[in-house]
């Protein structure tokens, strides 16, 4: 088993690297200063707030609070575990990963070469589409449904020929690869054949643009009339969403998005100009597929059809949304008329009525109470308690703010009962986490500890404007040991910076909650005072840590030794030059 990535590895690979040029590369930043700025990649807004400091190597979102490192941006916007993230940096600057106790995995560099394998089959099922003699079905069923070459080149739609080695014999190469990503399926005698065949294809590419799986529709009567990809290492379904690439491309700056159930939904709505729509690959809408739509967009307008299924499916979608549904999210629900779907409707109303059925879709509040409200009896107190009851749990996952307030008002109204009282049957979320981020600069709830941290996550340098770091281990105060580190790295490496530290605490339990103080950007005029803010800190800590031993020996049910007659004598002296010290920084 592969060991541990050393931490002088990614120390030495994060002051190598550039944040900005790892940034850029995906979203295009601008200089401001001595800073870079963009549009934040992580939520909607019209007014850059994502800032990337080149002195610092992090990133900060004035407006939702994102906060982190180059690896930290790598694992949130491609969706990368850390090892994953450590290796993409390391190639960008053609260095190898070494694990202790071994040598670095060959894995991920298998996994970046299935990418370009399958480009290659994305093209070569293009080209069916245009040459092979049998395509002709194909192209039938694609101008059957509406669809223009122009549409069809933009999505890559192509053919696979009915035929078990069609792409086998087109590339007469190793096996494994194809096999690994779910283009061929191996028999038991260990021969290869084709996983798609006689079906039109459509290619799923992930937000940068590489085609990671694919969709193949049936022209014949395959009982599987959708066939996917299965999961490989570069495509979990669970996920990834059809049509978002295409859509970044073709929007700059999507109000809201579609999401609906299948690859042809998709084409067809923008085959009619509809361009925002989006599919699920066979799977309910999970929480990471909520997560990427929120960072594009505000509003998400979930499509189902009017079946009992299409509801079953918009009852999950809803369940899924609820723990996401920050303030100032949206999410409304529409249903189509039984038997349509969004590709026969538009194609039957066109886009105008389309769009006039996507402005009338149902809030999320009033589908919820409305599909809830059906199951019981409103004008009974039973059926009223029942309902109460029935959206308790439901309720209990909204994010503390205004949204999940004005949902346990709207409940209490139709209960019929106290907002107060309601709210206090149910649980309170307690996590901090668990609440929207706030458009603040300054830093949360501070206690000393957690603002002298908040300082050297900000700018290490500032641990040398202490002559050293004090024995603070015996003082019994929350996050002190947790400071202790942070400050002797920060003393000991005049030149860390200040990514460098956070990501030295990745693997730390409380690194979460270092996140969070992290985001924490004090005023400008501030910056030069942080240095003898955190020593005035240290020093009451210190202070603190001389009276809690003075009160040992004071306290003591016993005479004291001579030894212990000198420490108390040593320790009030230090008492009063810490006093002393603490007047005069002060005058």
């Amino acid at each position: 088993m592969a060991g541990k990535i050393p931490q002088t590895f990614i120390d030495d690979l994060l002051n190598r690297i550039d944040i900005v040029d790892v940034i850029d590369a995906r979203v295009p930043l601008k200089k401001a200063g001595s800073l870079y700025k963009a549009c934040c990649p992580f939520h909607s807004e019209k007014t850059p707030s994502f800032v990337v400091t080149p002195s610092r190597q992090t990133y900060h979102c004035f407006g939702c609070g994102a906060h982190g490192t180059a690896l930290g941006f790598l694992m949130e916007y491609e969706h990368r575990s850390y090892p994953e993230a450590i290796e993409e940096l390391a190639a960008s600057i053609g260095l190898e990963v070494p694990r202790e106790g071994g040598a670095a995995p060959r894995r991920d560099d298998r996994n970046d070469a299935l990418y370009p394998l399958m480009e290659r089959a994305a093209d070569w099922y293009q080209q069916q589409l245009r040459k092979h003699p049998d395509a002709e079905r194909a192209v039938a069923y694609l101008k059957q449904r509406g669809l223009s070459g122009e549409i069809a080149a933009e999505y890559g739609i192509g053919f696979a020929p009915n035929d078990w080695h069609g792409l086998d014999n087109a590339f007469d190469e190793a096996k494994e690869p194809w096999i690994t990503a779910g283009m061929f399926i191996k028999r038991d005698d260990g021969k290869v054949y084709d996983r798609f065949r006689d079906r039109v294809m459509f290619p799923i590419r992930d937000r940068r643009g590489r085609v990671i799986a694919f969709g193949g529709r049936t022209l014949g009567d395959d009982k599987a009339k959708y066939l996917n990809s299965p999961e490989t290492p570069i495509f979990h379904k669970g996920h990834e969403l059809y049509g978002l690439f295409e859509l970044r491309k073709a929007v700059r700056d999507p109000r809201r998005v579609l999401v609906v159930e299948g690859y042809m939904d998709v084409v067809a709505l923008a085959q009619f100009g509809i361009r925002n729509a989006v599919a699920t690959l066979g799977t309910a809408t999970t929480r990471e597929h909520l997560d990427t739509l929120y960072r594009v967009v505000d509003e998400v307008v979930f499509c189902f059809d009017g079946d009992n299924a299409g509801r079953q499916a918009a009852w999950r979608a809803l369940e899924n949304v609820f723990p996401v549904m920050q303030d100032g999210r949206q999410a409304r629900f529409l249903f189509l008329p039984e038997g349509e779907d969004p590709d026969t409707l538009v194609r039957k109303e066109g886009k105008e009525a389309f769009e006039a059925r996507v402005e009338k879709s149902k809030a999320l509040s009033d589908y919820f109470f409305g599909a809830l409200g059906d199951q019981v009896d409103l004008d009974s107190i039973d059926g009223r308690a029942r309902l109460a009851e029935l959206a308790r749990p439901h309720l209990e996952k909204l994010p503390v703010g205004l949204f999940r307030e004005l949902m346990l008002e709207r409940l209490s109204q139709l209960v019929r009962f106290n907002t107060t009282a309601l709210r206090d049957r149910m649980q309170t979320p307690a996590r901090q986490d668990d609440a929207p981020r706030r458009r603040v600069t300054a830093a949360p709830t501070q206690t000393p500890v957690r603002k002298a941290i908040s300082i050297l996550l900000h700018d290490p340098a500032t641990a040398r404007k202490l002559d050293q770091v004090p024995e603070l281990g015996d003082l019994d105060v929350p996050g002190l040991p947790l400071l202790v580190e942070l400050l002797g790295m920060a003393w000991r490496e005049p030149q860390l910076k200040s990514g460098v530290l956070l990501e030295r605490f990745r693997e730390h339990a409380d690194f979460q909650a270092l996140q969070r103080l992290a985001r924490w950007e004090p005023e400008g005029h501030m910056n030069a005072a942080l240095g003898d803010e955190l020593r005035d800190i240290v020093a009451g800590l210190d202070r603190r840590r001389i009276k809690q031993d003075i009160d040992r020996l004071s306290n003591a049910q016993r005479a004291l030794s001579p030894a212990e007659k000198d420490e108390l004598r040593t320790l009030m002296q230090a008492l009063n030059q810490s006093r002393t010290g603490a007047r005069l920084s002060t005058d």
